[in-house]
């Protein structure tokens, strides 16, 4: 098993500190989200680590990992930047955003699952939204569940508090028949796309600037089976300056324990 880690964005909302470093850089509370992460992988056995780098890429330069580029960072998104290190779809991977942190239990949850594709979802994600945004709808995102308990909806605009049943943090883990789909699926999407000169995953955007979520949808609509691995609170997503000062508060006062367990991030 091994991770991959999509660390290629600018993290322009989060300037001033992104001035000169990539989002994953920046320190929350006393490291960097990506020392952090690091250090869990290698704590639950995960040795292989790769790092998908882009925005002022010579600034991620820690040692013992494996680095790939993202050149096109400031005119694509994740799916883009997962494909960057696409030679390591040949085992089971975890794929991870570089702008969270995540307890070990997390991570442990996921690398347990024996499904093609799981999928991390916090099903307590409206505590967490409630403290960073007015309006909670303003920027969750669909997530609903069949009842064969596989995902059937992900990462469409709504206001319909029912159309929520979790949030997907940013964490994935795909392994067996799950890579092959995930490389066909991928060449698939992308041909469709130059041949009808329109996105199938998202028709607001290129196909380049497909977020992970509308790729995920549309292997759903192709009858691939997403399997939800739940979780309750246990990580913070860092993309905001408001995001920074609230959890630098809570840490200050002691409250951030009401979301994540510091002492298991490691």
């Amino acid at each position: 098993m091994k991770a991959i880690i999509l660390a290629a964005g600018e993290g322009k909302r989060l300037r001033p500190l992104t001035e000169n470093i990539p989002k994953c850089m920046v320190k929350l509370f006393g490291k960097s989200i990506l020392e952090r992460q690091v250090n869990l992988f290698k704590h639950c056995g995960i040795n292989e680590i790769c790092v998908v780098r882009g925005y002022n890429k010579e600034k991620i330069n820690l040692l013992d990992l494996k680095y790939y580029f993202n050149k096109k960072f400031n005119v694509t998104n994740m799916v883009e930047t997962l494909f960057c290190a696409k030679d390591e779809f040949n085992e089971s991977i975890i794929i991870s955003y570089g702008d969270i942190i995540y307890e070990k239990k997390i991570l442990e949850k996921l690398m347990g699952s024996n499904e093609d594709f799981s999928i991390i979802i916090d099903r307590n994600w409206e505590k967490l939204w409630k403290i960073r945004f007015e309006n909670p709808l303003d920027d969750a995102e669909s997530l609903k569940i069949d009842n064969r308990g596989y995902i059937s909806d992900i990462g469409q605009n709504t206001k319909n508090i029912e159309d929520i049943e979790g949030q997907f943090i940013g964490l994935i883990k795909i392994q067996g028949d799950g890579l092959k789909i995930l490389k066909s699926s991928y060449e698939k999407f992308r041909e469709q796309a130059i041949k009808e000169n329109k996105n199938p995953l998202n028709p607001n955007v290129s196909f380049e600037k497909s977020y992970m979520t509308d790729f995920l949808q549309g292997l759903i609509k192709d009858n691939h089976k997403l399997t939800p691995v739940f979780v309750n609170n246990g990580w913070l997503e860092l993309d905001s300056m408001k995001d920074y000062e609230i959890y630098n508060k809570m840490f200050k006062n002691k409250k951030i324990l009401e979301f994540i367990d510091l002492e298991n991030l490691n």
